[in-house]
């Protein structure tokens, strides 16, 4: 909300609060004036009364000092950053895969080819038993093709940077 609604908002609370002051110092001028048995001027009940009404008189206005500040104060200015995101381009890395057994290539395939994959994921789709998938990340990862990361109950792997 802006600063000038929120100051709309205090000035009419306070207009509405004003009334209501007004409303019941009458009705507690009304109640002093038929049970205090001395002067209307002197009656130790008027004075706190008006002592009061003067009392939240001042708060309300104090409010709506607040308002008209909100409601004249110059808005805030939104700052409006562009920012360029700028891509490293580093050259692509090539992958050496002359060194590697059939298997690990097919393992970093489906790696490369998914960007992330779930181990279990790749356990369906090599059909290798979790012993022989988990040796052959082992490797991979050793030698920085692959890095896997602990998710709950199982890995994802993913390609290293």
């Amino acid at each position: 909300m802006e600063n000038k609604y929120v100051g709309y908002l205090l000035i009419g609370i306070s207009i509405l609060i004003i009334a209501i002051i007004f409303l019941f110092s009458s009705a507690l001028k009304e109640i002093t004036a038929s049970s205090c048995s001395m002067e209307k001027e002197i009656c130790p009940m008027n004075q706190s009364v008006n002592s009061q009404t003067y009392l939240s008189l001042g708060i309300v206005v104090l409010l709506m000092i607040v308002g008209f500040i909100l409601i004249f104060s110059k808005p805030q200015e939104k700052i409006i950053v562009k920012t360029r995101t700028i891509e490293k381009k580093f050259p692509k890395k090539e992958i050496n895969t002359h060194e590697l057994k059939p298997e690990e290539k097919n393992v970093l395939k489906l790696v490369s080819d998914n960007k992330a994959i779930f181990q279990a994921e790749l356990i369906e789709k090599t059909k290798f038993g979790k012993a022989k998938i988990t040796r052959i990340l082992d490797r991979l990862e050793g030698k920085g093709f692959v890095e896997r990361k602990r998710r709950g109950m199982t890995n994802i792997v993913v390609m290293k940077e």
